[in-house]
This record gives structure tokens, sequence and C-alpha cells, in this order.
């Protein structure tokens, strides 16, 4: 059922609310949980933060590929990681610089760009992700998985920077999680069907939807998640939220939608694709020196994403 625009609107802003709440406990919550347990809170970005906030690309290109809309599916997850990097990492290191550790910088930050350009390949070739393409990609996400409880168990973490985190009983740091978490998708959900509701009013195109509308509303839980951590003082949930978030988008979310059903990668995003490969590889040249993202740095990959949206709008509507 078809919701009257004001009422899309109205929702909208419930789905903001519901967000920004969720992504403020649901910080509270894991950065807690990583002290009481003595993780790194890196890896907790990288796993359970990550794994939550990228549920709505999940649902949302699990659902587009089932229903026949691929394009949606793999725009989603193309436009999502862009935006994750360029604007959300923008935004945060422009509240407050974040600190890059050295695992991330050297395995983390090449590993998704080594995924990304293996998703370019893989669409390449046949254009299509089918299920063997699918298993790749889940198979590399254990191996990732794996890669971090190395990481944990032999403590090669550097030392959690910035505030302590709150001190509260186990049981509330559950519960912070999941109630964060349900805050998270939830709003994000909401957000996301009300945005493309008043998209599709106002006549924009499937893919232009999935590469703009639906690619910032399921990333507005890293966008509100890692702008809370960087004002929290949680540099590393704000940067592993980004790095991990992207790890899962292509191969969780692309490998699973792969298994389930065969899906179609158009022409039309090599382009995007090639786009969100140049975006690590300016993330790594932007952090190599200071081993930190600054505000000037910040900047740079905002004014990059405007660059980069406009000219996209622009080849959208034929301008050119």
């Amino acid at each position: 059922m078809t919701l009257p625009l004001p009422v899309s609107f109205l929702l909208l802003i419930v789905g903001f609310v519901l967000l920004m709440k969720g992504a403020d406990i649901f910080v509270d919550g894991s950065s807690a949980l990583a002290d009481k347990m003595g993780i790194p809170q890196i890896v907790i970005g990288l796993t359970i933060v990550a794994f939550g906030t990228s549920a709505p690309e999940a649902a949302i290109s699990i659902t587009a590929a089932v229903k026949g809309s691929a394009d949606l599916a793999v725009s989603n997850v193309v436009g999502s990681n862009i935006l994750n990097v360029l604007l959300i990492l923008g935004i945060s290191s422009i509240i407050a610089p974040l600190a890059i550790q050295k695992n991330t910088l050297k395995y983390e930050i090449p590993f998704v760009t080594a995924i990304t350009l293996l998703l370019l390949g893989l669409g390449i070739w046949g254009y299509s992700l089918g299920r063997v393409d699918g298993i790749v990609f889940i198979l590399l996400l254990v191996a990732f998985i794996v890669y971090l409880i190395i990481i944990a168990k032999k403590g090669n973490a550097e030392d959690d920077e910035g505030a302590p985190s709150k001190k509260l009983p186990v049981w509330l740091m559950i519960l912070y999680i999941i109630l964060g978490g349900a805050g998270i998708v939830g709003g994000s959900q909401l957000t996301v069907n009300c945005a493309t509701t008043i998209a599709k009013y106002f006549g924009m195109s499937e893919r232009l939807i999935g590469l703009t509308i639906v690619a910032f509303g399921t990333s507005l839980p890293e966008l509100i998640t890692s702008v809370t951590a960087a004002a929290k003082h949680k540099a590393d949930i704000a940067i592993g939220n980004i790095v991990g978030s992207n790890i899962f988008n292509i191969l969780f979310v692309l490998g699973a939608t792969a298994i389930i059903t065969p899906v179609a990668y158009s022409r039309d995003f090599i382009v995007d694709n090639i786009m969100a490969i140049l975006t690590m590889l300016l993330l790594f040249f932007l952090v190599l020196r200071k081993k930190k993202l600054t505000r000037p740095g910040g900047i740079i990959m905002l004014l990059s994403y405007v660059v980069y949206f406009v000219v996209f709008i622009v080849l959208q509507v034929k301008i050119i």
C-alpha cells in the first residue's frame, strides 16, 4: 500500500529519530562490552557494529534480488560503500580527527579494495553474480572473521584511544546492543521505505534510487553510528564500523543475495564499481602519512563525494 506523501514525510522523520537514538545506545553498549571482555574496540567495530549496521543493506538487496530488481540490489551495496567512505568518514573526521590503526591500514583497507576489485572482475565476467560467486564471497567473509579472532587472541590490535566507555552491568550492555540494533535497523527500514516512496513520486529511476536514496538510507546506520562514535571519541568504532560495513556489504550482502538467487550485473555498474575502488585508494593515501584522517582529509572526501554525486546526477538526466 502506497502511503500519502505527507505521511511518508512524517514517517521519514520518525525513522531518523529511531536511527539516532538507536545508534547512541548501540555505541555505548558495544564499546562497554568491548572493555568488559577485553576485546579491542576495533574488533567490535569490525564485527558486531559493522554487521548490525549492514543489516539494512542485506534486507534491501535480498528482497530486491528476489523480486527481480537487480539494479537496486547491486546499486544499493556499491552506492552505500562509496557513501560510507566519502561522506560518513568525511563528516566524522571533521567532527574529530580519526586515528587509523596499523592493522586497519596494512590489512583491512587493502582487503576492502581487493574485494571491491574482485566484485568488478566477477561482475564483468558474464555480467552476473551467480551462486558460485556468492559462495566465494561467503568463504572470504569467514576468512576475514578468522583473521579478526586471531588479532584479538594475539593482542595485535593497538591500545584503544579516546574516552573510557560507560560502566554498565553486562545485562544492560546486551540490552543496549539489542535495543540499539533494533532501533537502527527499524529506523533505517522505515526511512528507506518512505524515502523510496517520495523518490518514486517525483519520477526517479530504480538505479538512481538505488545509488542515491536507498544507498543513503541504508547507510544512515553507519552515518549515525560513526558520527556518534566520533563525537564520543571512539575513533576505533567510527573507522572499524565503516571498513567492516563495506566488507560485510560485499561479502555478506551480495554473497548471500547471489546464493539465494543469481544477480545480474549491469554494464552501468562498472563506473560505479571503479569509483568504489578509487574511494578506498583515496582513503588509504589520505591516512598513509599521519596514520589518521584529519579534518582537511575529511573535507577532501566530502568534496569528492559532491563531485561524484553531481556528475552522476548530470549523467542520469542526460544533460551531458
